[in-house]
């Protein structure tokens, strides 16, 4: 069976995709490069919130974390007043910040990407909006900027992987992480993207922004392949959401790799976006 990290292409395998002799990674966002560009001391705080630190690097606007997610400053000095944090086991988490001032209706702007970018947003919204949640999603009016903005960027492969997207979690004052990162390099999603696998990951992606981390935050390896990899005990970043099942939970759209095609929530995922916002 072939594994797709969840956001980045082995740029090795990208010649010959699709073959049965190459197996197909698409994980979740960075490009692999060495962490001698953060210092110790950060890498000992990333490593505490219960984030892994192989392959971070310092991104603009902070670190980019496991694949996709973006850490900032603020992050990294923030602490948690909840007791209810733990070792990952196999449930669902989230992080320590969630939205606030709730009813609440998120808006989502598209700046400058490709009229399939902006259709896939259409349908993530849809998504989320038929789940009747507390928080409610919309397009931004006209050209205005939406709580949240997905962007683009072109950037080819390097050091053997593929940036496709990331994103961070919601402040600390309430409000969704305000942007969404996806690459228009036909090295990332062809020259004909599939709106239902953009829409897949922008879903993703907007979990983090509302906090969640990946499903599989107990042992990468279960979606990714490879070695066991447990992200560590956490001092602010994963509190586990009950309802969630004690035992691994394929197909999940939070999990940290996929199979590079359509995802959506399923039951389980139902039962944590509820819990935090029904």
């Amino acid at each position: 069976m072939k594994n797709f990290n969840f956001l980045t292409l082995s740029a090795l395998c990208f010649s010959i995709v699709f073959t049965t002799s190459c197996k197909n990674n698409n994980t979740e966002s960075i490009t692999p490069e060495t962490k001698t560009e953060i210092s110790a001391s950060t890498l000992a705080k990333i490593k505490s919130l219960g984030f892994s630190v192989d392959q971070a690097r310092k991104v603009e606007g902070g670190y980019l974390v496991e694949n996709d997610i973006l850490l900032t400053d603020a992050n990294l000095t923030e602490t948690s007043n909840s007791t209810n944090l733990n070792i990952a086991e196999t449930e669902q988490y989230r992080t320590t910040n969630t939205v606030k001032s709730l009813p609440r209706i998120i808006t989502v702007s598209v700046t400058n990407l490709p009229q399939v970018y902006s259709d896939a947003v259409n349908t993530m919204i849809s998504r989320y909006n038929s789940l009747g949640l507390r928080i409610t999603f919309q397009r931004a009016s006209g050209t205005a900027k939406g709580s949240i903005d997905v962007i683009g960027f072109n950037e080819g492969p390097s050091g053997g992987y593929i940036t496709l997207g990331s994103a961070g979690f919601p402040t600390s004052s309430g409000n969704p992480y305000s942007q969404i990162k996806m690459n228009t390099n036909a090295a990332a999603y062809g020259t004909n993207p599939n709106l239902l696998y953009l829409a897949s990951v922008l879903q993703h992606e907007v979990g983090h922004c509302i906090g969640f981390r990946h499903t599989d935050y107990m042992n990468r390896a279960y979606s990714c392949g490879g070695a066991a990899s447990n992200e560590g005990a956490s001092n602010v970043g994963a509190v586990r959401i009950p309802g969630t099942p004690s035992t691994a939970d394929a197909e999940s759209f939070m999990l940290a790799c996929s199979n590079g095609g359509n995802r959506t929530f399923n039951s389980n995922d139902i039962i944590a976006v509820n819990y935090l916002y029904k």
